[in-house]
């Protein structure tokens, strides 16, 4: 119950299922939740490309203008091409909807597999990098810079475990706050850089170039610069998280990021070329345009604080999207199904906490360094990007709908051009961490291909196809006991609504206890008999195996269903009181624990099937049982731990009944 209250303290209560479409995200709000991961990377794109022209001298920096049109016009590309996935499916999905449908399984596998990947480390990367702000702000936080991390992903992970219009609230300030302050940084600086009211940086000395400017420093800066487009995916993987109608609303959101992200770039890299900022290793490029145009004043600090906020929240948009791809996946069988179901607030919370958890330890392993991590980035969602594209230029081709023709003109120039970044990152910084995501991405697919090989196996073992149904089961349900009390005799009771064949098993090794036991037997046993199993080495398994074997030999449709009671202490430290479960359980002496185990290994898969009916049959009565009388009925099966008995045991001829544990452990079940 403790944890269930605190549960509900940092989650929040459960929201029925009927107010899943209230929870779906409005124009504005959904603009803040998918946009912060695209705009937060406007804070480091432009200084990317000025970090690789450098190389070749200051003289080379006149290029990051040219550069940065040729980006946005590659943005503007492929929102456009993503404006047409959200036309064509506007139940989401994103790359691996779209690739799956028109270039097969293993496209769709690669590009979901890129994507997963690059969710997870755009949550290390977008919560290390607003870190490294405010660890440079305040310098004695440095040494704390792993656990703020951390602390930062559990904050945005628990804020999506409440449901996605909570979030969208916690995260619209940051985000417009960021989009307001660089407009005013990029509006005023361009005033002043049109009308010569603000003058150009300070010259600042730097070590003369040790590249020349050739054709590959050109791509190296800009595959660099195309860090800028990292998440613009994102609306089209989260259409179904919008109010109605979906489609057309994610359609008028993606149209207002890429507007956004473009003007946002392209203003940045205007201002740092026309003032002359020269990057450097101790200030971000924003920071040195807010401090150059404003001073260290307040719009100065609000500039900061802003660029701060998205950096910290971008890995927001990972939390949307992350989760419904992995539903998509699960639906289709490739992920376990788990990730298809939705928590107590209608997100899917397992998605959720996977990720949280994976970015967790990429910040601990790579001690949440930014520069350790980037290499690792981008990789995957410029693949994500090419299959996309190419996957629509064959929608085109293949359907032939009204405008194929530029449509596909103008998809395949943008799978042509992404394909083209992606093999540069790769190749550039390959040697660098680059090598991780490309041998991980064909190593996540083959999980894929394992898991939904298992989930064929076994729907095709359960088919009822060409199925002729095997005779009727006859059922023998063993209590196995070692005293008589109160937790034995709901077992007994439990037992005889299992079948009206119930047995009693005691297995002897004090034959003074034995005869206590029959003397209360005939009082309490309920007319079930009670099977004495001699043990002259003492072993508790070996009667009971040999019975169980014994049973089993005379009919092949014979099931043994075993109640194992067991006591379960209402407070956690009366478990440990020397002599509490010795005296209500003959198998305390270390038996009962390898009874049940031992018994969990003869499970075949048909019993294991019906001791999950069972285990949902049962688990209600046992809760409430326990509530009332601190006692409770246990049914284990295999890794499964619910509220009540079941099993499956041999017999012999005596009518008695073991004491166990108050309440039941069920066990196993064997044919």
């Amino acid at each position: 119950m403790r944890l269930y209250r605190l549960k509900r303290l940092f989650v929040g209560s459960p929201l029925p299922t009927a107010q899943s479409r209230h929870e779906r995200l409005g124009r504005a709000t959904a603009l803040a939740v998918f946009a912060s991961d695209a705009l937060s990377s406007v804070a480091y794109a432009t200084e990317e490309i000025l970090l690789v022209l450098i190389l070749a001298g200051t003289v080379a920096l006149s290029y990051s203008l040219p550069i940065g049109v040729a980006i946005a016009v590659l943005i503007a590309i492929v929102i456009s091409s993503y404006r047409q996935t959200i036309r064509a499916y506007p139940q989401g999905g994103g790359a691996y909807i779209v690739s799956k449908d028109n270039l097969g399984t293993p496209a769709g596998l690669l590009a979901g597999a890129a994507l997963l990947i690059d969710y997870v480390l755009t949550v290390a990367v977008s919560v290390a990098a607003g870190i490294a702000a405010v660890t440079s702000a305040v310098p004695w936080l440095f040494p704390y810079r792993v656990g703020l991390c951390v602390a930062a992903v559990v904050v945005v992970a628990l804020a999506n475990l409440r449901g996605i219009r909570e979030s969208g609230k916690l995260f619209a300030a940051p985000t417009y706050l960021f989009i307001g302050s660089l407009g005013l940084l990029i509006g005023y600086g361009s005033l002043g850089a049109v009308f010569d009211f603000i003058p150009e940086a300070p010259y600042q000395k730097h070590p003369p170039g040790l590249e020349g400017v050739g054709l590959f420093l050109i791509l190296r800066a800009f595959s660099s610069g195309c860090t800028a487009l990292t998440g613009v995916e994102a609306v089209s993987d989260g259409v179904p998280a919008f109010k109605p109608p979906e489609a057309h609303n994610a359609r008028i959101v993606l149209t207002w990021l890429g507007g956004i992200l473009i003007a946002l770039f392209l203003g940045i890299t205007f201002l740092a070329h026309d003032f002359g900022i020269v990057p450097r290793p101790d200030e971000t490029v924003v920071s040195q345009l807010a401090r150059h145009v404003f001073g260290a004043g307040p719009f100065y600090y609000l500039i900061q604080a802003g660029t701060m906020l998205i950096l910290l929240l971008a890995a927001n948009t990972s939390f949307a999207d992350f989760p419904r791809l992995s539903f998509f996946l699960a639906r289709d069988r490739f992920i376990p199904r788990q990730f298809a179901n939705q928590g107590d607030r209608l997100v899917f919370s397992n998605g959720i906490v996977i990720l949280g958890s994976l970015a967790v330890v990429l910040l601990v392993v790579f001690g949440g360094d930014t520069h350790a991590l980037i290499p690792l980035y981008a990789v995957g969602v410029f693949l994500s990007f090419t299959l996309s594209q190419a996957s629509m230029v064959r929608r085109w081709l293949r359907l032939r709908e009204e405008g194929w023709r530029w449509r596909a003109c103008l998809n395949g120039v943008g799978a042509l051009v992404t394909g083209l970044v992606m093999l540069t990152i790769a190749a550039t910084k390959f040697t660098h961490g680059a090598w991780i995501v490309v041998l991980l991405i064909p190593a996540l697919v083959g999980v894929f291909l394992i898991v939904h090989r298992h989930y064929g196996e076994v729907a095709e073992q359960l088919s009822l196809e060409s199925y002729a149904p095997p005779p009727p089961l006859t059922n023998t349900v063993l209590v196995v006991v070692g005293d008589i009390h109160r937790g034995v005799v709901r077992a007994i009771q439990y037992a005889q609504t299992l079948s009206p064949n119930a047995k009693a098993v005691f297995v002897e090794t004090d034959p003074e206890r034995t005869r206590r036991l029959e003397e209360k037997w005939g009082k309490w046993g309920m007319g079930v008999p009670l099977i004495v199993l001699t043990s002259p080495y003492r072993s508790l398994l070996g009667p009971l195996l040999e019975y169980i074997d014994h049973l089993q030999a005379h009919d092949e449709n014979h099931v043994i269903t075993i109640v194992v009671p067991e006591f379960i202490p209402a407070r956690w430290w009366v478990a440990g009181l020397p002599g509490l479960t010795q005296d209500l359980a003959h198998f305390e002496e270390g038996g009962g624990a390898d009874v049940l185990h031992a018994l969990e290994d003869l499970v075949d898969p048909v019993s294991e099937i019906a001791e999950d009916e069972c285990l949902e049959h049962t688990q209600g009565h046992n809760y409430r049982e326990h509530q009332r009388q601190k006692a409770v009925l246990r049914h284990l099966a295999g890794d499964f731990r619910a509220a009540a008995p079941a099993g499956q045991c041999p017999e012999s001829d005596t009518g008695r009944e073991p004491g166990g544990r108050l309440g039941a452990r069920t066990p196993a079940t064997r044919r």
